[in-house]
């Protein structure tokens, strides 16, 4: 199905505002899309600075919790920090880990089983810790909901300590101190994600163990080393890169190929980005998914050692390792993708009688449904449900599109299910087999009483109508330089007027799988590359005019740079 195009209207204040910030009109309307007016802070959007972040104090309970554990490292207390296994989560404990270390703690770290244990703070795992003598664990990028598990601990004679993020429940842990950017609606960045909070924290706790605001020359280098983990959680979490969170990207990003830490290194030097200069892309599709890979393949504790005491040998291993962990999970996301749209198109889900997916199969890898979810959202614009049976139960997860809480949708269907949890967009489940049918049959009917047909098509968001003669190389340098791009601050997309090829177009890559032309509008020409969608070869040949949806990019090669379009989608004229 066709997507429908949404072109943002130009701004009437465009050209006295690229006079005023000295910028082009096309990028001074990309700013106003992202939010900036002429009243508001236009260099800090295009030059973000450290000394822009917000001071730990002002983050909910930063400051008693950095007391806390600076006493404990005083003291040789035993501290253990239980932590997620996504990225955002391995780095969070990651910049505690060195931070205690560098004071001297005693300090080890814990990551659960995604498979074993699930989301959040185990019981059974912190009656453990305890018993194996931690005094104080501190959880990050979980345990705000922990309220049995916060009981445990204060039982069993320890303290704990919650960092988080997350949406709390209606009750929060009791007697716990409890660091979290959303509590009271006061923190100016309640979207900071684990890591960053872990970072803030960080901060916080040098500043008490040297007694002072200002912390001192090893503190500082650490602290401006760190912004490297903490970009790299804040990337991969999907948070939105806005305020001080596009602070940390864009700060940690340039820092990212000049890090200390050998296992980022070694990271680095598996993905083939050595002495690169990283963009949120690299991260979000290189990096990342490796260290994601190992949580969901095998156990995340690897990528905790990685990014923490693993030596210079031993951190190649372990990267050497995740490279092959992320293989396997792409050929197991694939092979099952391929299964789930077959089984969606088998079953008549694709169809408009049916505007929901929910999909069940016995050994479908658990730690990948997420991700297969997600692309059958993208192919067919349907919230869609899949479900990995072993043995009776099914563990599922969740995804969404505009205009439909997969979350609620799932508590109208709670009678079916054992468990479930989660946001507007993504949810996770557990549920018996016996209750899949039922649970299909009352999530498909509130979709299609809650969804449109135009939510079904899907919609393209597009910055502007262009001129190809507007992208020119200094344009489209500045608009690239408006990154990191991400959630909240997307990479500007532009349409065409009415296109001619300028030559014949073909497909390119080692199957064919990409397209490639040149376009012309009259007055300027520019190539395009459009991945994935070499099957499109015949209808621009045949049309031979188009409209095109893309991104601009340049292309460097052989020392000759030129300004690219990366396609989108194209629209054809109606037969």
């Amino acid at each position: 199905m066709e997507k429908e195009w949404i072109v943002k209207p130009a701004w009437s204040q465009r050209d006295e505002a690229a006079m005023r910030w000295r910028v082009s009109p096309l990028v001074a309307q990309v700013m106003y899309n992202r939010g900036v007016g002429l009243s508001d802070d236009h260099a800090g959007f295009l030059a973000p600075q450290l000394v822009d972040l917000h001071p730990p104090e002002m983050l909910p309970g930063c400051n008693a919790a950095a007391d806390r554990i600076a006493k404990a490292c005083r003291d040789r207390e035993r501290i253990v920090i239980y932590g997620d296994y996504d990225v955002d989560g391995m780095t969070a404990v990651s910049i505690l880990w060195h931070v205690l270390t560098l004071a001297g703690a005693d300090v080890g770290f814990y990551i659960p089983h995604r498979l074993e244990e699930g989301y959040g703070i185990n019981v059974d795992a912190v009656r453990s810790i305890v018993a194996d003598g931690a005094n104080l664990i501190v959880s990050v990028d979980c345990g705000v909901t922990a309220v049995e598990a916060a009981r445990v601990v204060r039982e069993a004679g320890a303290e704990l300590i919650i960092t988080d993020h997350h949406q709390a429940g209606e009750a929060l842990p009791a007697e716990t101190m409890i660091v979290h950017p959303g509590l009271d609606g006061a923190y100016p960045n309640p979207d900071l994600c684990g890591a960053g909070v872990a970072f803030k924290l960080a901060w916080a706790i040098a500043q008490a163990l040297c007694q002072s605001e200002k912390v001192n020359d090893t503190y500082r280098t650490f602290l401006r080393d760190a912004l490297a983990l903490a970009a790299l959680g804040t990337i991969a979490d999907v948070v939105p890169l806005v305020g001080e969170n596009r602070i940390i990207a864009r700060h940690g990003l340039a820092l990212i190929p000049h890090t200390p830490f050998v296992g980022l290194q070694a990271l680095i030097e598996s993905t083939g980005l050595t002495g690169s200069k990283l963009s949120s892309y690299d991260v979000g599709f290189k990096l990342a998914p490796r260290l994601n890979a190992v949580g969901r393949m095998g156990h995340a504790r690897l990528g905790v050692e990685l990014l923490t005491r693993a030596t210079a040998d031993r951190a190649r291993e372990i990267a050497l390792y995740l490279h092959d962990q992320n293989k396997t999970r792409q050929s197991t996301e694939r092979k099952i993708t391929t299964q789930a749209k077959e089984m969606a198109e088998a079953a008549g889900m694709t169809k408009d009688a049916s505007r929901g997916i929910v999909l069940a199969r016995e050994g479908w890898h658990a730690g990948v449904i997420g991700i297969v979810a997600s692309r059958l959202v993208d192919a067919f614009s349907r919230p869609t449900v899949i479900i990995s049976l072993d043995n009776g139960v099914g563990q599922g997860s969740a995804r969404s599109v505009p205009n439909f809480h997969i979350t609620d949708a799932l508590a109208r269907c709670e009678t079916h299910l054992a468990q479930f949890g989660g946001h507007a967009q993504a949810a996770g489940l557990r549920i018996e087999m016996d209750r899949i049918a039922a649970f299909t049959e009352q999530f498909i009917e509130h979709a299609n009483n809650t969804l449109t047909h135009r939510d079904l098509r899907g919609r393209l968001s597009l910055d502007a109508e262009v001129a190809l003669s507007d992208l020119d190389m200094v344009s489209t340098q500045a608009l690239l330089g408006l990154g990191p791009f991400g959630t909240g601050n997307p990479s500007p997309r532009f349409s065409t007027d009415w296109v001619q090829l300028a030559n014949e177009p073909r497909v390119v890559g080692q199957s064919g799988t990409h397209l490639q032309a040149t376009f012309s509008d009259g007055k300027s020409i520019l190539k395009a590359i459009a991945f994935g969608k070499g099957k499109l070869i015949d209808d621009l040949r045949e049309h031979r005019r188009c409209r095109v949806a893309f991104e601009p990019m340049i292309n460097d090669f052989n020392g000759r740079r030129t300004v690219e379009m990366q396609v989108v989608d194209f629209q054809f004229p109606e037969s």
